[in-house]
């Protein structure tokens, strides 16, 4: 019974499955754990997120209560899809292997953008 349970065990660990997470993830891993402030610079660096920077420095820069209001439902929605998807599981497999790290940084870093941007386009009370 050993063999046979060995090799049941064997074939059912995923291991083509774990061997090439990294290069359908991360096609430019390197082989060195991503660190959580690695994984925050790499989201950053999205598309998406560069476009929401930009709107968010111009909703800053105009004052614009409807702007900053867009800005933060567009930086939800972008969080939602960041850490919400997850095909077949790849995420958590990319972790283990250690060519991704979890967006937990990614996302109290973009909280506090929302919040500052709120806070700074609320409108000023007029002292009497």
């Amino acid at each position: 019974m050993g063999p046979l349970r060995g090799g049941v065990v064997l074939a059912i660990y995923p291991g083509s499955v774990v061997a090439e997470v990294c290069d359908k993830v991360r096609p430019n891993w390197t082989g060195e754990q991503v660190s959580a402030v690695g994984e925050a610079v790499l989201s950053f660096s999205t598309v998406p997120s560069l476009v929401l920077l930009l709107a968010t420095a111009l909703a800053i820069r105009l004052r614009s209560q409807w702007g900053a209001l867009a800005v933060v439902v567009l930086w939800t929605i972008w969080i939602s899809i960041i850490s919400m998807t997850d095909a077949g599981g790849l995420k958590k497999l990319a972790i283990e292997e250690g060519c991704m790290s979890s967006p937990t940084l990614f996302i109290a870093v973009v909280a506090a953008i929302c919040v500052g941007t709120i806070l700074y386009t609320t409108p000023r009370q007029k002292r009497d």
